[in-house]
């Protein structure tokens, strides 16, 4: 599972067989998110994350969508 970046407790990262459309995976705790980033940060699914951990959460996809998209091609393409 590569990690893209780690911040705030968040980890972002992709799994190695991962498919398109090009999204990120989020952990923090026991909870873990999915954002899309492709052509803009949306929440895909949820699941044990609150509501204020996954507004900060893609508050940081937003911020770093170039740098996930770079490291989705440098791993996946």
């Amino acid at each position: 599972m590569p990690l893209v970046f780690e911040k705030d407790g968040f980890k972002f990262a992709f799994y190695s067989n991962d498919h398109r459309p090009i999204h990120v995976h989020v952990r923090k705790g026991d909870g873990e998110a999915i954002f899309d980033v492709e052509d803009s940060v949306q929440l895909r699914e949820s699941a044990g994350m609150k509501i204020r951990e996954l507004a900060r959460a893609q508050e940081l996809a937003e911020e770093n969508r170039n740098l996930i998209i770079q490291k989705w091609h440098e791993h996946l393409a």
